[in-house]
């Protein structure tokens, strides 16, 4: 049945060796296809995501951004990172279609609390639609 799921995901992070001590301030604007771009210029990273229905689901199924700490995110996101990126360089082993690109995410880089929220809930959403258990 997977099969028949239309499913792309691009998810690309690009980060800069910047100090920690930086305050991320971000941008969003909706692209092409439903994609997702957030961006901050001070920090030089971006991240794509290109997967219908995670805009929906981040405005109605995810808890809002206070619910949890930064901290909390940040240790979240290192664990999910982590096997992320283990299962995108094995693709003979998991689904290439839902594991495309590799997360540079460096974990002492201090991306805020906007960026590491919705970082968490793209892998929130991944396991919600796809079943994926990280």
């Amino acid at each position: 049945m997977r099969n028949l799921i239309l499913f792309t995901v691009i998810l690309a992070l690009i980060f800069s060796c910047s100090s920690t001590s930086k305050r991320s301030t971000t941008t969003k604007e909706t692209l092409q296809n439903e994609a997702v771009r957030i961006a901050n210029d001070s920090l030089d990273y971006e991240i794509i995501i290109i997967d219908t229905g995670f805009e929906f689901y981040l405005n109605s199924i995810a808890k809002p951004a206070n619910f949890y700490s930064q901290s909390y995110y940040e240790t979240k996101n290192k664990f999910y990172v982590t096997t992320w990126n283990s299962r995108a360089q094995n693709p003979l082993r998991y689904n290439n279609d839902i594991y495309e690109n590799v997360i540079d995410y460096n974990f002492n880089t201090n991306y805020g609390l906007d960026v590491n929220y919705k970082l968490y809930n793209y892998f929130k959403f991944v396991e919600y639609t796809y079943k994926e258990v990280f």
